[in-house]
């Protein structure tokens, strides 16, 4: 798989990563064997940035993902996340940093995070301060890169003041298009971003339903492209784009995470799944180029992004 560098201080990833999320909300060994089955899927394609976060099972993901990864933790980059209460609410207090960060550090069963994000920004914590914790891991060697995820352009910019940021989260896909914003900040101060939802929730697997085929809990009923009349236009965009796949004999995700790519090359999509076929899938991706013509099209199908 073709590498990526995401910021400016050695961070060089595949152009395809894998987000965990999944991998920690379900129970019992046969889950557990299929999200560290897909893991590994995941490393034999040649990916080599993995993703997860304390909020994904309190810990669960983190020590799955760690021990999946276990055998091969010299070739990978792995990226966790502190920021959140379990109630949801923020919380990136400097005491409350140091603890999650600790906790992780033994979750994953690692003597260092490749990349520390704060998952989400406090506004009750002024961003210098919470970079400021984050950078006594670095100058203790617990932590190699800084990023931040679910921000705004400008703490970015305040952070990276403090100590270089390398990395910027955002969700970013063909229907989410909101994530350009960081674009100029991103390319001034030399930071990647890594695009998580790049699959717009399911949206683009070529396997979206409407509403009343999933659970009556499921979060896409609070998602405004599912929502009556929006529905119906996002699947028919989600239908063209998929006539322009199948035209050069890929599938509609491959085209969507293709389409990522091209964007620009310091971005680097980040789906997840627990199925292998599909992860498979997905990271063949990285080897689909799009022609001029190709994004042409994509833009004339989908200007700016899903219907909402």
């Amino acid at each position: 798989m073709h590498k990526r560098i995401l910021g400016q201080q050695g961070l060089t990833t595949s152009a395809i990563g894998y987000g965990a999320m999944d991998t920690a909300f379900g129970e019992g060994a046969e889950y557990d064997a299929a999200s560290t089955a897909a893991i590994r899927q995941a490393y034999d394609d040649g990916v080599t940035f993995f993703d997860t976060a304390e909020l994904y099972g309190w810990g669960k993901g983190e020590r799955l993902l760690g021990t999946a990864l276990a055998p091969v933790r010299d070739e990978v980059a792995i990226a966790t996340k502190f920021g959140f209460t379990p109630s949801f609410a923020p919380n990136s207090q400097p005491g409350h940093v140091r603890d999650v960060v600790d906790t992780s550090l033994g979750s994953l069963g690692v003597d260092h995070i490749d990349v520390l994000y704060q998952h989400i920004h406090d506004p009750a914590v002024p961003i210098e301060d919470v970079v400021g914790v984050m950078k006594e891991y670095v100058d203790a060697g617990k932590v190699k890169y800084l990023g931040l995820s679910n921000t705004t352009p400008e703490n970015v910019r305040r952070a990276h003041a403090v100590h270089p940021i390398s990395v910027v989260q955002t969700s970013y896909s063909l229907f989410d298009r909101a994530s350009e914003e960081f674009f100029p900040v991103l390319e001034e101060l030399g930071i990647g971003l890594v695009a998580y939802r790049p699959l717009a929730r399911g949206f683009l697997t070529g396997a979206v339903k409407p509403l009343d085929g999933y659970p009556a809990d499921d979060f896409r009923r609070h998602n405004p492209w599912w929502a009556p009349g929006n529905f119906e236009v996002n699947l028919e965009i989600a239908e063209e784009l998929t006539v322009l796949a199948e035209s050069k004999g890929v599938t509609l995700a491959q085209l969507s995470l293709a389409w990522l790519l091209a964007r620009k090359p310091y971005i680097v999509p980040i789906p997840g799944s627990r199925n292998g076929a599909r992860v498979a899938e997905n990271d063949a991706a990285s080897e689909l180029v799009l022609s001029a013509d190709d994004l042409t099209t994509i833009d004339l199908i989908i200007p700016g992004g899903a219907r909402t």
